[in-house]
């Protein structure tokens, strides 16, 4: 089952080093990984996207707890949580097939953030289904390049990681 987990971590030299390799040396994959700053500039959020059984996941958020830096972990799959990525998509944009772009992203509630002669960049923001279905409307047209944020996630309502 994949799992989404929040880590706060100090904003040090290394804690992202040391988080990837407690991942790494047991052998377990992280399929997203984003790091920002929080309110505090002293205090970096972390939002890993992981597969596992309860059992693994436990044995992961054990382990992160252990790690000096790591202030909290929440396993954000266990309860109801909001979650959101950003995709950048470089589509061919021949004369014939502009106006389909524009209709696509359109209807995705994307933008143009970038026209070339040739090239239309688009940017997205969405829950991952949004953003791999936009992905299977643009492959017809010819999509040249793709970069993804990975998963960014809160959880609802008033509960707060801090």
């Amino acid at each position: 089952m994949r799992h989404t987990i929040s880590v706060l971590v100090e904003n040090k030299f290394g804690v992202l080093a040391r988080i990837a390799g407690l991942f790494s040396g047991r052998g377990f994959n992280i399929e997203s990984l984003c790091v920002a700053e929080s309110i505090d500039p002293k205090v970096s959020r972390m939002t890993i996207v992981t597969r596992g059984d309860d059992r693994i996941i436990e044995q992961i958020t054990k382990q992160l707890n252990k790690l000096v830096d790591v202030i909290k972990v929440v396993d954000l799959t266990e309860e109801k949580f909001v979650d959101r990525e950003i995709v950048l998509i470089k589509v061919n944009a021949e004369p014939s097939i502009r106006a389909e772009i524009l209709r696509i992203a359109d209807i995705f509630r994307g933008k143009i953030v970038d026209v070339s002669p040739k090239t239309y960049t688009i940017e997205i923001t969405g829950d991952e289904g949004k953003i791999v279905a936009i992905i299977e409307m643009l492959k017809p047209l010819g999509i040249k390049e793709i970069a993804r944020t990975g998963r960014i996630a809160m959880s609802r309502g008033a509960k707060s990681l801090v």
